[in-house]
């Protein structure tokens, strides 16, 4: 009998789950997804790569390009320029975010809400747009140039300027919601142990934030070093890493050393990205099952020492947007002030006329619907898959990967995979399709990772009890996972089309002809010397951002109220 079971045990295998039809279409459904990423991420980067390695006739020459180029003092400094602006801007737009998001969170001062809605202004406008309002404050013929006693806003002090405008809000964003993860406990222990205010900054508020301001400053610097808006107008004969890839490739028509640029502007990308990760493994929960939410107490001088700094904070922000958009109705600065309407005949200009506008209109259209598409449902299937680990994995991987790699990049890597005769897939070259797949493409992983926060907030028991009932999986998504993540679909669609409408970098080396941008016509009109219909087109794109943000929140105000009253159902 022993001998008899002892047979058995030993010759039954070891049972493997059996795969439904469910488990198959989703394993299929992840391997297109992978396809999809390879094509829009790997291989272009791949193909930039290479490239550098190559001589005009496409020959293999080794590291002989990147020795060109360390042996190029101009190309060489450029290094130097781009890593001085990064870290002075970084630590400018630190401590005043830092600041700012302190006023909002720490204090009782009124109206934050409205200061709040003043700081995200700067996402709503290209980089351009900042430079070419400082050039009308500080330029030559600047409105308030004797500020700078004799310096020249064309440089670094520009570019500084510009570029801590255009970070802002990235920052205070980050630091936020560092600063609102806050144990009451704490600071009722310090007050209770006679500890100084300054003491306590010390140590409970600024260790508590750490992370948050690490994360920050990383982000500050990898937008700031990537950035090619604001060097670009402003920056005038002081080169950074960015504008010299927009010299060596459309000035020069050198692929090559553009190529060899590119990869050097990825690294110190990458290197912050791999930083920020490294860090962020490293931080703990701040917030137990048991911890108190702080709560400001009123304190007059503080709070309106807090409100004056961001009063004054606000009103540059403010005065920077008013300038352009004052600087788009003037007839010729500085001789004729007159009010006019000129400046927004966009079709008398260089930049593509109103086809630019409408252009942006359809494109951020396209990567808003299409993207979020995509991306929500990628996320899906990374989350809910059962089992194929490693392809899993892989897939995770290549979605973070678009984080790391600046714009000014990814439009690099576009031009030589797409534009390869050998490419099947060269029809996409110069048409939408290539905008729309670069800018998704480029903006990817913020919004996977907002989906994929979302999707981890819902019970696993939906898809449990669903797979008990016989339902398929598609069903129970359409069904119970969208209407549950609509806030979240909003946002990443929002997200999408601002950036879309805003983004220089990523487009301004793929576009053709039948597909100019309103966010490269100011570039282009910049170029040309018409610098009051740049602003104006700058504007545009501001006040279409806006309004769609606006849209956004009423919708989602909406669909609030409507979650709300189902609850109370």
């Amino acid at each position: 009998m022993t001998e008899g079971v002892t047979t058995l045990s030993a010759a039954a295998p070891l049972a493997r789950p059996i795969l439904s039809r469910d488990d198959w279409i989703m394993r299929w459904g992840m391997l297109v997804l992978g396809v999809w990423l390879s094509v829009a991420v790997v291989l272009p980067l791949y193909t930039l790569l290479s490239k550098g390695l190559e001589d005009h006739a496409g020959r293999f020459v080794g590291l002989a390009n990147f020795a060109e180029f360390f042996a190029t003092p101009v190309l060489f400094n450029s290094i130097y320029n781009s890593l001085t602006i990064a870290i002075i801007s970084t630590v400018i737009t630190i401590t005043l975010a830092f600041v700012y998001a302190y006023a909002l969170t720490r204090s009782c001062m009124p109206g934050k809400g409205i200061f709040k809605g003043i700081a995200m202004v700067p996402i709503l406008a290209p980089s351009l747009l900042p430079a070419i309002s400082l050039v009308y404050l500080f330029g030559n013929q600047g409105m308030i140039k004797g500020v700078l006693m004799g310096e020249t806003i064309y440089g670094p002090i520009g570019i500084v300027m510009g570029e801590v405008f255009w970070t802002f809000p990235h920052a205070l964003i980050i630091i936020i919601t560092a600063l609102s993860m806050a144990d009451a406990r704490l600071y009722e222990a310090a007050e209770s142990l006679g500890t100084s205010k300054l003491r306590t900054f010390f140590t409970v508020t600024l260790p508590g934030a750490r992370y948050g301001v690490i994360s920050a400053c990383f982000v500050v610097f990898t937008l700031v070093i990537t950035d090619f808006g604001v060097p670009k107008v402003i920056g005038g004969q002081y080169n950074v890493l960015a504008t010299d890839v927009y010299k060596q490739v459309i000035g020069q028509q050198n692929f090559q050393m553009g190529a060899v640029v590119g990869m050097v502007l990825l690294v110190p990308a990458v290197l912050a990205f791999i930083a920020d990760r490294i860090i962020q493994r490293k931080q703990v929960a701040l917030i137990s099952a048991r911890a108190v939410p702080y709560h400001p107490k009123p304190k007059t001088r503080f709070d309106m020492a807090m409100m004056g700094f961001c009063c004054v904070v606000g009103f540059m922000i403010l005065g920077i947007i008013a300038v352009d958009a004052f600087a788009s109705f003037i007839q010729l600065w500085p001789y004729n002030l007159t009010l006019t309407l000129y400046n927004y005949d966009f079709d008398l200009r260089d930049g593509g006329g109103w086809a630019s506008y409408r252009n942006s209109i359809v494109m951020a259209s396209y990567t808003a619907v299409i993207g979020t598409v995509i991306i929500f449902a990628g996320a899906y299937l990374v989350e809910k898959i059962r089992g194929f680990t490693v392809i899993r994995s892989l897939v995770q991987f290549m979605c973070i990967i678009p984080l790391a790699v600046p714009g000014l990049v990814l439009g690099l890597a576009y031009i030589f995979f797409f534009n390869h005769p050998d490419n099947p897939l060269e029809f996409v070259y110069g048409t939408m399709a290539i905008l729309v797949i670069c800018t998704v493409t480029h903006f990817y992983t913020v919004s996977h990772l907002t989906a994929t926060t979302a999707l981890k907030q819902m019970d696993p028991e939906f898809e449990a009890v669903s797979m008990s009932l016989k339902v398929p999986f598609y069903k129970t998504f359409w069904r119970v996972t969208v209407p549950v993540c609509v806030p979240a679909i909003l946002d990443i669609s929002i997200y999408l089309f601002v950036n879309a409408m805003t983004t220089v970098s990523a487009v301004v080396f793929i576009y053709s002809a039948d597909t100019t941008l309103a966010s490269v016509a100011v570039l282009n009109m910049d170029d040309a010397g018409e610098v009051a219909s740049a602003a104006a087109m700058g504007m545009m794109i501001v006040c279409t951002s806006a309004g769609v943000r606006v849209l956004h929140a009423l919708l989602t105000r909406g669909i609030a109220r409507a979650s709300q009253a189902w609850r109370v159902r």
